[in-house]
């Protein structure tokens, strides 16, 4: 297998390809606006062209999340699932996921309002597949 570190893309070590993921889990605070879990993150910034995947789930149904991807509003401001369990990063078996591709240089931003004066915590991951 080749080992594609010195292109910028997931690294192949023993025949398994190791693709960028951020699982997260953030706790808000009563009516707190505005939150990107993803400021910060090594791949924030699309280095190549990409498949995202992304699931959240929130403990409670007061949450909305914008998605962009560059200059693309992917999602605007929708409802998060509710029925998580705080500390438990969502599967595809149970969070319906949001897919979409991401050009080179796009930077990936979530922005997470909390509406309902509640104190939800927001599990999700973030999963970052080189396209070819």
């Amino acid at each position: 297998m080749v080992d594609r570190l010195s292109s910028s893309k997931a690294v192949s070590r023993g025949g398994v390809d190791r693709l960028p993921q951020f699982p997260f889990s953030t706790v808000f605070t009563a009516n707190q606006l505005g939150v990107n879990p993803l400021t910060g993150w090594q791949y924030e910034y699309v280095p190549w062209p990409a498949s995202v995947i992304y699931l959240a789930r929130s403990t409670t149904t007061g949450t909305r999340q914008t998605i962009y991807s560059g200059s693309e509003t992917i999602q605007e401001r929708t409802p998060v699932q509710g029925g998580g369990t705080a500390g438990t990063t969502p599967s595809e078996l149970n969070t319906t996921p949001v897919a979409f591709h991401a050009a080179a240089g796009d930077r990936l931003k979530l922005v997470i309002d909390e509406v309902a004066g509640g104190t939800p915590t927001i599990d999700g991951v973030v999963i970052i597949n080189p396209l070819s």
